[in-house]
């Protein structure tokens, strides 16, 4: 099949076969190799590994079908399978650790003039390989301190996360610098080049081309977060970043320099009790609305992003849990004076807004939406949960999140529609393979449907299956 698929990417042909036939087909092939994989258990146990040495991967298909497109110019109806495999290595042998984990991200059978890009796409990337000296501070601390190349998790992961659900992930080269204690008490600082995923032609993404991840000190993330238990019945975290970035003579950028402060406090849902998170951020510095070559002209930043939930978890069958949940995130006034769009940095989204990948319309900038979460667990080897959220333009005039579609004057309104959404995950062999469906419907409000370059496809349908090995 994977010959298939290569030889109508050299051609430049589709294959022919319907996508229902095909989806079956792909569901088969991977089904099997997952039960041949079963049954060799994990792989550092197979390998024979010393404890020092940890040894583990995964292996994740995914197909996913979209129809109703809501992006101007691409493809109203689309497919995608698409695999991640990844291997990480690291060997603990003391106070230091050296480690390595390549990610293979591949893609097959989507349109010539499909949405996929480099959130798809990353063949054979070294995303991590670093050094780490770990030591305890005292009987209630202890640092870690990585260099090199790694991924990242701070915070909420709103702003800066590892992906787990994305066919690709952030990763970064510098150094990190991580202080835990009890209670939940934690500090991070960190430098770091962000790299940029490569190829991001068209070409070189369709064909799954290899190509080495780029980082530059003309892009560079940095900042710190700290995060105090027991605060309020619940968690206090304050953080900061900086974005600074600059054109190259090979990359037209928006010559961002970006400082983002912020203020969150939680309390993780427990049953019988009343759950909360609550995150604010601030948005200052100089950016160009474009990265045109013509486009000189910096303009003073002032956005803001805020989400708020509110949940109840039962003590009763299943652990039903309901929240409400709101978000905002600053859109651009287009006065020609500030740029007000918030930037979501290298943050993930789908576990607030839904499937990205061929889906993935919210995003956290020029977006207001309130809605509401259900979530359950019949038994120990699964869960479900649904969600409803009616969709706002918090500029009228900006583009409405990640959908690319704009109306300068205004005079489409600023209701987007209404998401609905469901998602069932499921151990299929405890601890070792597991199964996530689920499915996503956008009925396009007035903004969606009659904004000049809106695409007159109707409302958009979406499904996922992903099978995940994890060896």
């Amino acid at each position: 099949m994977l010959d298939l698929f290569r030889a109508t990417r050299r051609s430049g042909r589709r294959t022919p076969f319907p996508c229902a036939r095909r989806s079956a087909a792909i569901c088969l092939t991977v089904l099997s190799l997952s039960s041949a994989q079963a049954m060799a258990g994990p792989l550092h146990d197979a390998l024979g590994a010393p404890e020092e040495l940890t040894i583990k991967g995964l292996a994740r298909s995914r197909i996913e079908g979209i129809d109703g497109q809501f992006r101007p110019n691409m493809a109203e109806s689309d497919f995608l399978w698409s695999l991640k495999t990844t291997l990480l290595v690291d060997y603990d042998g003391g106070p230091f650790r050296v480690g390595g984990e390549i990610w293979d991200a591949r893609g097959y059978g989507e349109k010539q003039n499909s949405s996929v890009g480099t959130n798809e796409v990353n063949a054979l990337e070294l995303i991590q390989a670093y050094v780490g000296f770990d030591v305890s501070l005292n009987d209630k601390a202890k640092a870690a301190l990585t260099a090199g190349r790694f991924t990242m998790d701070v915070g909420s992961r709103r702003l800066v996360a590892r992906q787990t659900f994305r066919n690709t992930t952030n990763a970064f080269t510098g150094a990190n610098l991580l202080v835990t204690g009890k209670g939940g008490d934690r500090f991070t600082l960190f430098w770091t080049m962000p790299q940029i995923r490569l190829p991001e032609d068209h070409d070189g993404i369709f064909d799954n081309g290899v190509e080495w991840d780029q980082e530059s000190s003309a892009l560079q993330f940095f900042g710190g977060s700290l995060t105090k238990g027991d605060v309020l019945g619940g968690t206090l975290e304050v953080y900061g970043y900086g974005l600074r970035e600059e054109d190259r003579a090979d990359r037209l950028t928006r010559n961002r320099r970006l400082w983002t402060p912020g203020l969150r406090i939680w309390r993780k849902p427990k049953a019988a009790q009343i759950d909360y998170d609550l995150e604010a951020a601030y948005q200052f510095g100089k950016t160009r609305a474009t990265s045109r070559a013509n486009d000189l002209t910096n303009l003073n930043v002032s956005a803001w992003l805020v989400h708020a939930e509110l949940g109840q978890t039962w003590s009763i069958a299943w652990q039903p849990r309901l929240s409400v949940d709101f978000d905002l995130a600053t859109g651009d006034k287009a006065d020609g004076r500030t740029y007000n769009r918030f930037d979501t940095l290298y943050g993930a989204r789908r576990f607030d807004f839904g499937p990205t990948a061929l889906y993935g319309p919210v995003h956290r900038y020029n977006m207001v939406s309130g809605g509401l979460r259900f979530e359950a667990k019949p038994g120990k080897s699964s869960d479900i949960m649904a969600m409803y959220r009616a969709l706002w333009l918090e500029s009228a005039t900006d583009s409405f999140a990640a959908t690319n579609i704009k109306d300068a004057t205004g005079r489409s309104g600023r209701f987007a529609g209404h998401q609905f959404e469901a998602r069932l995950r499921r151990w299929l062999i405890p601890d070792l393979l597991r199964v996530d469906t689920g499915l996503a419907y956008l009925a396009k409000g007035r903004f969606l449907s009659d904004a000049a370059n809106a695409p007159r496809t109707g409302d958009t349908r979406y499904g996922y299956v992903d099978l995940y090995l994890e060896f």
